[in-house]
């Protein structure tokens, strides 16, 4: 060879692309099933294999020697030594949930027996392995050629049941791996055609029909949170148990009885595991076992008369394979490329790949009637111009001579018409006359004597008739999607009334999961959040009722500065709420958090919290700016409708004045990353959310005392990722700090950095137009310094106030006197120099507060020591 042939490469890419093309290779055609019809190519040749054999369910079994053979020779040259393995899976019962292939002989045990050589052991298709490849004749599919060119194999099976989600798998790819879980036959047909009825579909709906897993052998399976993840993202991992039962010996001693074990746990090597723990002296009550299992699990183990037995269930569920663990990895081949499905994704491609082979099978009837309909009208006109025809072929020399003359006949279309025949096509006519086509003349010429009888032209006016509304039929499928989509449920409904079979694994919500909230006290808490961003929540019977002007209890502990330049820490929130409540938390850049109260890090009354980093997904640039507390509600069913379209709008106010509403159904598809909730406008900041009905009326205070009141209806609702409109117009150095709702039979209390404050009857602010520059509704001085919070109250509420070195105190809101709106207010608390109101807020009340000390008795607790009156308190 020439040298100008020669030329030199990288070692390194090349070695990189022949890699990437192998690992393409395992991927797409060997580890990874086809999302349509859930097999790999090993499986789909094996079948198809069978299928050529003539292998179906009613035929006789034959060697798998033979069917190995004829998959490796014709379709998938890999050897028939890796073909066996695949071919005796599909027909294990114990490791597929509905098999394909009917085995006869040894097909090896649920212990991990090997089955028997190939040439001892006999298959045939099962129904539904026979159903995989229902109409592939009727070209439902494309074909490719095989490896050698000889042949052809289909790249997909018609698939008349969802055997990807009923039968799973797993597969080992080239840096991606698949393990897919088996689903009950009739639930999934159930959920398919769900979906069919409404595309839009959700996962709770879903989960309906789909309860979770269903495995070839029974298993209790423990978890719903698992479940739910996989089914919405592709992955999920869920618990699995066996089944034991303690009986009772005719000596009086007890038994632990094995009745199951977990899907794809073999016997012997969980008894091999007890002995050996038994030898270790691990599990110190058991005193023997044997194995009675035949096709169903027992397996006894006898106690000690001194062993406790549920103990010792305990420590076999811990210690050994009688609770193991399965996760879900639903990665498939989707459009030649692997792809990561959620369950509502894998049925919607079943869905289409359905939709695509009864559209390809109509098409393929309709040919096929058409031809009919073409043969039948030659012989409808033959016989119509019968001795016309018979003078033509009597006085023709030949076949050919009598086909040219023939195809050469013609006659008028309303001739035809006349005859009672519906023309197939215009392509016969020609102006107003009808042509006879090839296939016409060749079958005209092919008519019998006794088909010139008076009865068969009968019989093929008959079937011409029944040919004909066939193609109407067919036509009026290809026509309408609905025609199509009812096909498929007809189908897949017909599928599951044979064939499916009641469900084998139970589903048991763990707990903490499902009934959370019904192990869960709902009881009133504090939720606190630091200017740092230190969260907790805290039993609200921590905080003792005090009299009004008490010096208040040691509350969460903060962060002093550790330098001048440094700023210390505060309290910046604080809410009183239920412990089965929502919290939405929104930031600073305007997205918004969920949190259950219940999730929250708990802490005493003095402790410091969590930082709020660990709770939320938040970004680093992000800082909490409001949050509103959302009460869980429930139907007559239990479920959590708290979400509903019906359930008010979040209103939103910033601090340069902008107000936003929107409707709370808008947030219900919230994410543990967050979502958009509002947008600010740079150097602006939300400074209070609240729930409306949308019909409340708003008021907005201000720093300098500045107050506007307006109807929520003078402000549109908007989406989430919108900015809002003007809601007041405080002066250039004032800015909003208090967004309140006007409620019946309540005064709107405002409260002051000094320690003052006042209640306020609603009457006194009248109703304004947003975008005004409102009126005042505390008399801003020295004395009072600036309004730092103002909240919707009543003479029944509580009120906890907070300072910014940490102090709480709890007072009712009867004690403070109700005054004018241009009044100064009464003391709330004392404050020691330098210490300035942080935040206050309503309490719900417990009905546990120890009754109210004086001033007096509180002040002296002034002298006592804080380490004292922490420990006094707690």
């Amino acid at each position: 060879m020439s040298d100008d042939h020669i030329k030199p490469i990288n070692v390194a890419d090349e070695l990189s692309q022949s890699f990437l093309e192998y690992s393409m290779s395992v991927i797409i055609s060997r580890a990874l099933p086809d999302v349509r019809d859930g097999l790999k190519p090993s499986q789909r040749r094996i079948l198809f294999a069978m299928r050529e054999l003539n292998l179906a369910p009613g035929k006789q079994h034959i060697k798998c020697a033979k069917i190995c053979g004829d998959t490796s020779g014709n379709y998938h040259p890999h050897g028939e030594s890796v073909i066996y393995p695949t071919l005796v899976n599909m027909g294990q019962k114990w490791s597929m949930r509905d098999t394909l292939i009917d085995g006869q002989g040894n097909f090896g045990s649920v212990e991990g027996d090997p089955p028997a050589a190939m040439r001892y052991t006999e298959a045939r298709l099962t129904h539904l392995g026979m159903a995989m490849m229902d109409d592939l004749d009727k070209e439902t599919v494309d074909f490719i050629p095989n490896y050698d060119e000889r042949l052809t194999e289909p790249t997909v099976l018609p698939s008349a049941f969802p055997n990807f989600l009923v039968n799973g798998g797993t597969g080992i790819a080239v840096g991606m791996a698949t393990n897919l879980a088996s689903h009950n036959l009739g639930e999934v047909v159930d959920a398919i055609c769900a979906q069919i009825d409404k595309p839009d579909i959700t996962l709770p709906e879903l989960m309906q029909y789909v309860k979770g897993p269903d495995f070839a052998v029974p298993t209790e399976i423990r978890g719903i949170r698992g479940i739910e993840d996989y089914f919405r993202t592709g992955r999920g991992s869920m618990r699995m148990r066996g089944k034991m039962e303690i009986e009772e010996t005719e000596s009086g001693r007890s038994m632990i009885v094995i009745r199951e074990v977990p899907y794809g746990v073999n016997r012997a090597t969980l008894q091999e595991r007890i002995a050996e723990l038994v030898n270790e002296k691990t599990l110190t009550g058991i005193s023997g076992m044997r194995d009675l299992s035949d096709e169903e699990t027992r397996i006894e183990i006898e106690l000690k008369r001194d062993a406790r037995p549920q103990v010792v269930v305990n420590q076999l569920f811990k210690l050994t394979q009688m609770e193991t663990s399965f996760s879900v990895n639903m990665l498939a081949i989707h459009q030649n490329r692997p792809k990561q499905l959620s369950l509502k994704e894998a049925i919607d491609c079943y869905i289409e790949h359905r939709r695509e082979v009864v559209v390809r099978r109509t098409r393929y009837l309709l040919n096929k009637a058409e031809e009919r309909a073409e043969l039948l009208e030659a012989y409808l006109l033959a016989l119509g111009h019968l001795d016309d025809f018979i003078n033509i072929i009597r006085s023709s020399k030949n076949r050919d001579e009598a086909r040219v003359r023939l195809a050469a006949y013609t006659f008028p279309a309303s001739t035809a018409e006349g005859l009672g025949i519906l023309i197939r096509s215009q392509a016969s006519i020609s102006g107003d006359t009808y042509t006879f086509s090839e296939r016409q003349v060749n079958a005209i010429l092919e008519l019998r004597l006794y088909q010139l009888t008076g009865l068969e032209r009968d019989k093929v006016k008959g079937e011409y008739d029944e040919v004909i509304e066939n193609i109407k039929d067919l036509m009026d499928i290809l026509a309408r999607e609905v025609r199509v989509l009812t096909i498929i449920k007809d189908e897949l409904l017909a599928i599951k009334e044979k064939y499916a079979t009641p469900r084998k694994c139970p589903i048991v919500a763990e707990v903490g999961e499902v009934a959370m909230e019904d192990l869960i006290a709902n009881d009133a808490m504090i939720v606190t959040l630091s200017h740092r961003g230190y969260v907790k929540r805290t039993p609200s019977t921590e905080y003792r009722l005090q009299g009004r002007g008490g010096k208040g209890l040691k509350g969460m502990e903060t962060r002093a500065a550790k330098s001048k330049d440094e700023e210390a820490d505060f309290i910046e929130h604080l809410f009183s709420v239920q412990a089965h409540d929502y919290l939405l938390f929104f930031t600073n850049t305007g997205r918004m958090y969920v949190e259950r109260v219940y999730e929250l890090p708990e802490g005493s009354r003095t402790a410091m919290g969590r930082s709020i980093q660990n709770v939320l997904n938040l970004k680093p640039e992000e800082k909490i700016a409001a949050l509103l507390r959302l009460e869980r509600t429930v139907d007559e069913d239990g479920n959590d409708i708290t979400f509903r379209e019906d359930a008010g709008f979040v209103f939103f106010a910033t601090r340069s004045g902008k107000v936003k509403k929107t409707a709370l159904n808008d947030f219900r598809n919230y994410r543990k990353d967050g979502i958009i909730a509002i947008n600010l406008e740079e150097e602006n900041e939300l400074i209070g959310v609240r729930l409306t009905s949308g019909s409340d009326e708003i008021i907005l205070v201000t720093h300098e005392g500045i107050s506007l009141r307006f109807h929520e209806d003078d402000t549109r609702s908007m989406g989430r990722n919108t900015a809002g409109v003007m809601g007041i117009r405080p002066s250039t150095t004032d800015y909003v700090i208090g967004l309140a709702l006007v409620t019946p039979g309540s005064t709107l209390l405002v409260a002051s950095e000094n320690g003052l404050g006042k209640r306020t009857a609603f009457d006194e602010y009248r109703r304004q137009s947003r975008g005004g520059k409102g009126i005042i509704t505390m008399k801003v001085t020295e004395k009072t310094g600036p309004v730092v919070g103002a909240v919707t109250v009543t003479e029944e509420d509580e009120m906890m106030l907070m300072t910014s070195t940490g102090q709480s105190i709890r007072i009712r809101v009867s004690e403070i006197r109700e005054t004018g709106r241009n009044a100064q207010g009464v003391k709330l608390l004392t404050l020691k120099a330098g210490e300035k109101l942080q935040d206050i807020s309503l309490v719900i009340p417990d009905g546990e507060d120890s009754p109210g000390e004086s001033s007096d008795q509180v002040a002296e607790d002034e002298s006592s020591t804080e380490d004292e009156q922490n420990e006094g308190e707690g």
